[in-house]
């Protein structure tokens, strides 16, 4: 067989081709692994309909995110299956710090509300930050028939099953800290489901239903206005922002409630320095006076707990609610 040499110039004049090349795609790739984050518009995932307190509290914090960076930080409300729709998509999306997820405590409940999720909270989504810690307010509308939670206790021990509250979904943290009113006080309530914590409110305003536990972000803009008044708060103390309202002990009941925190996620796998630039943009935006006005409003603490302490946090907060869960008749979906 007749072998064909390659001149010496020719194989010299290809290495030195290959090397170039090789080159370019190494300055390339190093200058897009360099590229600050945000370099474009970051989008912010809330899985539950606008109006509601993750909504609201997000947005604001978008909003401060944005002045900070000079990238737009945007909302998309992507509602429905009690956030699962809008965590399946960012759990599935590019991890590249442009796609995130809001949520709030609400998260910690999914692995006790389906038997099965299109999504490994673990494995598929990164805890962020967690910000804006706010008790839990129990609102009606302006005009009931009930002045105080004693008065709307006694109706559902009287009418069981006839007392109605709204929520923004089945196993929402609202719809177990109903129950888990009514399991303390010794009452049975009726749950009417929305597809979001802003379609609950509404029901409260149209006296479709007669009550709502909530934080106050959502609401607090009807009760200022008064459309709504609130019956009694969660936590130790009263709210500077609700001096009127009582704590749930205060008004007679041994139930401390359920302080609800909002925060965000990012899907498994986004680089270690876009995660520490956001949770130093979130620390920064949080200590600002506006939002240090804005959660002092609704009666919130704005501060950050990230990485590895937002996992445990969630961790034990996904133990604390099966235990509530457990003493309901819920059965997983």
């Amino acid at each position: 067989m007749q072998h064909t040499s390659v001149p010496t110039s020719t194989l010299a004049r290809r290495s030195a081709l290959a090397l170039a090349a090789a080159l370019l795609a190494a300055t390339s790739c190093n200058a897009w692994a360099q590229t600050p984050w945000p370099a474009k518009p970051v989008k912010i995932v809330v899985p539950y309909g606008p109006g509601g307190a993750v909504d609201v509290v997000t947005r604001k914090v978008a909003q401060k995110l944005t002045e900070q960076t000079g990238q737009s930080f945007y909302i998309e409300n992507k509602a429905g299956g009690t956030g699962t729709i809008g965590a399946t998509q960012v759990a599935k999306a590019e991890a590249d710090g442009y796609t995130l997820m809001a949520n709030d405590t609400t998260f910690s409940l999914l692995p006790h509300i389906f038997k099965k999720l299109p999504f490994d909270p673990a494995q598929d989504l990164q805890p962020v930050s967690a910000f804006v810690f706010a008790p839990m307010a129990l609102a009606v509308n302006a005009s009931s028939r009930f002045a105080s939670l004693q008065d709307l206790l006694a109706a559902a021990r009287k009418e069981p099953n006839q007392v109605t509250y709204g929520t923004g979904g089945p196993g929402t943290t609202p719809h177990f800290a109903s129950e888990a009113l009514g399991i303390a006080a010794g009452v049975n309530f009726m749950h009417v489901p929305f597809k979001g914590a802003g379609e609950a409110t509404q029901a409260v305003l149209s006296n479709t239903v007669d009550f709502q536990i909530a934080s106050p972000a959502g609401v607090m803009g009807n009760v200022k206005g008064g459309k709504m008044r609130v019956l009694a708060v969660s936590g130790d103390k009263r709210l500077s922002a609700l001096p009127d309202a009582p704590t749930f002990a205060e008004a007679g009941v041994r139930w401390s409630g359920v302080v609800n925190w909002t925060g965000l996620w990012a899907p498994k796998g986004t680089p270690a320095p876009v995660l520490q630039k956001l949770q130093a943009e979130i620390a920064k935006a949080m200590a600002s006076a506006d939002l240090q006005a804005f959660a002092a409003n609704m009666g919130a603490e704005p501060r950050q707990i990230g990485g590895a302490d937002m996992a445990k946090m969630l961790k034990d907060s996904t133990e604390s609610w099966g235990k509530v869960v457990a003493n309901t008749a819920f059965e997983k979906q």
